[in-house]
């Protein structure tokens, strides 16, 4: 029995003409992009995690330039934050708090997306949506025993401060990803 290499299929990124030059560009530009939907900030009360874009910026990030590229993309915005540069909610930077786990989740998720996204997951409004939620998921999986830890708090006040206030916003965002990465591809297609 032998084995046939399934072909790579493309994600969004991978129309840009170039190499090194278009990756490093596709990389800072994902990380500038998340850092500016971040500014998109509704504080909740009662707990340290604010409403942001951040979600919606690096799931599609994920999915537009795929699993390696959205990952170092996210990673050098998490990076970049730390060292100062003022991109988190509200124009924040430094050292990680109680939502630190949500900003690492954003690279492991990109990583995901990404690769579901070159599979074909971001190619319609019902796979894409399928690709966000898990997306979501592996964020509110790193993000929220984080926030448990630097909190000192259990599963339940971490669920409640940490995930629960944020489902309805994480659904419209995937709805909108849902419209927005199809879209982009039936453009794309038909430029070409």
């Amino acid at each position: 029995m032998s084995v046939v290499p399934l072909p790579r299929r493309a994600v969004l990124a991978d129309l840009v003409p170039g190499a090194l030059v278009r990756d490093a560009a596709l990389v800072v530009g994902g990380a500038v992009l998340t850092g500016l939907v971040a500014q998109v900030a509704i504080p909740v009360p009662g707990t340290p995690v604010p409403i942001t874009g951040q979600t919606f910026g690096a799931l599609v990030v994920g999915a537009s330039l795929g699993w390696r590229r959205g990952a170092l993309s996210m990673l050098l915005y998490v990076v970049a934050g730390v060292a100062g540069v003022p991109w988190f909610a509200d124009g924040t930077s430094g050292w990680l708090g109680a939502t630190g786990g949500y900003l690492v989740g954003f690279a492991v998720a990109a990583s995901l997306v990404g690769l579901l996204a070159s599979r074909g997951g971001d190619r319609t409004p019902l796979r894409t949506v399928g690709t966000m939620v898990l997306g979501n998921l592996v964020i509110y999986a790193i993000g929220v025993p984080w926030l448990m830890a630097s909190t000192g708090s259990g599963l339940a006040t971490a669920l409640d401060h940490g995930v629960v206030p944020f489902l309805i916003g994480d659904g419209i965002k995937i709805l909108l990803a849902a419209g927005v990465l199809p879209g982009a591809w039936a453009l794309a297609n038909r430029l070409r």
